[in-house]
């Protein structure tokens, strides 16, 4: 039986490129070579490179999504996605291989513009009962902000965050109403909107979610402890900068619903494959959302591949599933 070709599409555009090329690497290693020709896709800007004979680089040709092999070429199957942030989590690339007909393992084009925009992704899952979320204020380019309204209406401190960004790039927590102009400034590095959110005390939590044709299945809540003020980019990446426990230390009720915001934000996003929903639960045991993750981490480090192994699974087997569900949905 033929190896079915599999591009894994890596790296990307955004400042989560190097964390997205680890993340590929660990899923590569995963993968069941015996079913599988992998190919690692480079995804940077319009070039898509990958390794060819002798390890020179050599170019998808994307017009028909297909490697150049000597006098020939190895036409790809299927498109692993595996690039945080963009060209991998706000549509682009689900856009492109909608249209070449190649079948892919996220969520799908429209419902990737929605997770990856905060606001919007917020309005869509507002009306889940049981689910809070942070009052904000969006603030788009070329606007400003009057740091006494603000503060008047959220209070302090605040988190200023890129609308559509991930791994806490961009993201500030500003306790002073001088803080804020500065803030809002590093947020528009990364995004053309800005989203300026009240402060909500409590656990950080992430809960993986794994959905196919048939099934949304619920991984284990994992209590996520920052040693820095908040979970922000270094504490995600620097080894001893975080504990993050699975599963987590919490009543079985707590993980429960949990698991069922998470699961209902994922289904209200229309979202497919693996996602990961974060959350904030107070002292109050109200449960806010913070964001879906459409492609989460997936390196030696990550939260999902530890919540796949507290479950008892195996990545390799996960991400089988995931390739036939989305075959068998062709």
């Amino acid at each position: 039986m033929k190896k079915l070709n599999i591009a894994l599409l890596a790296g990307g555009d955004s400042s989560e490129r190097e964390v997205a090329l680890a993340s590929a690497q660990q899923v590569f290693n995963a993968f069941d070579h015996t079913k599988y020709n992998v190919i690692l896709v480079d995804v940077q800007g319009r070039h898509w490179t990958c390794k060819g004979a002798g390890g020179r680089e050599v170019e998808v040709d994307k017009t028909d999504f297909s490697v150049p092999v000597g006098d020939g070429k190895i036409v790809l199957d299927y498109a692993f996605i595996m690039i945080h942030g963009t060209p991998g989590e706000d549509g682009k690339l689900q856009g492109y291989l909608e249209m070449m007909g190649i079948p892919y393992s996220s969520s799908g084009f429209a419902s990737s513009v929605v997770t990856f925009d905060k606001t919007l992704c917020k309005r869509i899952v507002s009306e889940i009962e049981g689910l809070c979320l942070a009052r904000e204020i969006v603030l788009r380019r070329g606007g400003e902000a009057d740091a006494a309204t603000v503060v008047e209406r959220l209070g302090l401190p605040l988190f200023v965050k890129p609308n559509a960004s991930g791994s806490s790039c961009g993201v500030t927590k500003v306790k002073t109403a001088a803080e804020l102009a500065p803030a809002i400034e590093k947020a528009f590095t990364e995004s053309d909107a800005v989203l300026i959110e009240e402060f909500i005390r409590g656990r950080e939590f992430g809960c993986g979610v794994w959905i196919t044709a048939d099934d949304i299945r619920t991984l284990p809540v994992t209590e996520i402890k920052s040693h820095k003020e908040f979970f922000d980019y270094e504490a995600k990446y620097t080894a001893g900068m975080s504990d993050e426990i699975t599963p987590a230390e919490i009543p079985a009720d707590t993980a429960r619903r949990i698991q069922r915001l998470a699961a209902a934000a994922a289904r209200a996003c229309h979202c497919r494959g693996i996602v990961r929903v974060d959350f904030i639960v107070t002292e109050a045991d109200d449960i806010y959302m913070v964001e879906i993750n459409s492609i989460p981490g997936m390196s030696g480090g990550s939260i999902v591949p530890k919540q796949i192994a507290a479950a008892g699974l195996d990545l390799g087997d996960v991400l089988d599933t995931i390739i036939e569900d989305t075959l068998c949905r062709r």
